[in-house]
């Protein structure tokens, strides 16, 4: 009879272990701690690099212990991306892809925390956000006040934190060599 009792718990238990959301591993969340520990130890705030397999440009402003702002996309002036890096204008690059950058080829990160992305904020913290083509997605765990299915919302998720891995990868590698030279 004790055992009875309790299955309908143990059964609810089981259900939401099982949900998609509480099972979602990020990919983006070693990357970002590992260039704000690059970052940390360049005395950075900010970064930027080339993408050489989209042509995009790629750019974080980080507020270590806080947040990382990172943002990527193309320019329709071909001369820019390569003139800013090259004078190390980290900052002017930043700004100008979150002015003047190719609509279309836009992407923001908003990194809560600096650590990578989660699909919901842990111990009360702010969420994280992705948006691309103008349309923003907030990672906080509430897929059903958004009105987005539960798989759309963790299929949104995955989509972004590996994008974001992706960048974070590419301006890692940037920060690394600012280290290691």
């Amino acid at each position: 009879m004790f055992f009875n009792r309790f299955a309908p718990v143990a059964a609810l238990v089981a259900v939401i272990s099982a949900s998609p959301v509480a099972a979602q591993e990020s990919k983006s969340a070693p990357l970002a701690k590992q260039l704000s520990q690059a970052l940390d130890a360049a005395k950075m705030d900010i970064i930027a690099a080339a993408d050489p397999e989209t042509g995009n440009y790629v750019a974080a402003l980080y507020i270590p212990g806080t947040q990382m702002l990172v943002i990527s996309g193309k320019f329709g002036d071909a001369f820019l991306g390569p003139h800013r890096l090259s004078k190390k204008e980290y900052r002017e690059l930043y700004m100008d892809l979150q002015g003047a950058s190719v609509a279309g080829s836009k992407l923001f990160a908003q990194d809560a925390g600096a650590n990578g992305f989660a699909l919901k904020p842990t111990g009360g913290g702010a969420a994280d956000t992705w948006e691309k083509n103008s349309k923003t997605i907030v990672f906080d765990g509430a897929w059903k006040k958004a009105k987005i299915p539960e798989l759309d919302y963790v299929k949104s998720f995955t989509e972004a934190d590996e994008q974001y891995a992706r960048v974070l990868t590419l301006l890692l590698a940037q920060a690394k060599s600012k280290t290691d030279g």
